[in-house]
């Protein structure tokens, strides 16, 4: 698991479609700092089907950034 807390903008050369996943958002106390964690699953046919396949936290500022990130990306 990591806890981001800030982007760096890179341009993705080749993007290409993926397929949809599950994702499940928490929201993390952690008695220190709040973050948000998103964890997403495997498709269907994986090997182990319904196990994690990323866990990643954002604190508040790397948040704050991504929903401006998306604001103006889209």
């Amino acid at each position: 698991m990591a806890t981001v807390r800030d982007f760096k903008i890179e341009p993705l050369d080749n993007a290409r479609p993926h397929e949809d996943v599950e994702a499940v958002v928490r929201l993390v106390d952690c008695g220190r700092e709040k973050l948000i964690q998103i964890d997403t699953y495997g498709r269907p046919g994986r090997e182990i089907p319904g196990k994690c396949s990323q866990t990643i936290r954002l604190d508040k500022a790397a948040f704050e950034k991504l929903i401006q990130l998306g604001k103006s990306h889209f």
